[in-house]
């Protein structure tokens, strides 16, 4: 979508605007945005965020999940 719909109600228009808007910069970021961090313990389920990256806090490394686990970027083990 790259436009509202022309048959949106007007009472909507703004809030789609501002939803539409937010997308768009979702989709292309023109500048770096924060990371989810969390400690190691609350780690959500791998499985959920597959090719995700997130900052584990209490050990201040990054990680991705690769599907299955939370893999380490500094040492590639699984956390």
């Amino acid at each position: 979508m790259t436009s509202l719909p022309p048959d949106a109600p007007a009472s909507l228009r703004p809030v789609l605007n501002d939803l539409l808007e937010a997308v768009r910069a979702w989709r292309a970021p023109d500048a770096p945005t924060p990371i989810y961090a969390c400690a190691q313990s609350a780690l959500p389920p791998a499985a959920n965020w597959p090719r995700t990256v997130l900052l584990v806090s209490d050990l201040n490394i990054l990680a991705h999940s690769d599907g299955l686990h939370w893999i380490r970027q500094d040492t590639g083990a699984t956390l």
